[in-house]
């Protein structure tokens, strides 16, 4: 399941967040970086902003069974 963490430049002094939701998409749109679901936009945040938002994909394999 993809998550989106957005991280804030220290001097915003803002927590960083990581949304964990497999119905959002992410796009650009003049100058914002969009994340919308089905029903509409949830967050949007301006480019000059300058947070930067990472895709985190759950990647980890369940660890192999000894038997």
């Amino acid at each position: 399941m993809p998550a989106y963490l957005i991280v804030h430049p220290r001097d915003h002094k803002r927590d960083d967040v990581l949304i964990e939701d497999p119905a959002l998409t992410l796009r650009f749109e003049a100058g914002w970086a969009v994340l919308a679901d089905a029903d509409g936009v949830c967050l949007a945040i301006p480019s000059g902003q300058g947070a930067s938002i990472q895709r985190v994909d759950d990647t980890q394999e369940p660890a192999p069974q000894e038997g």
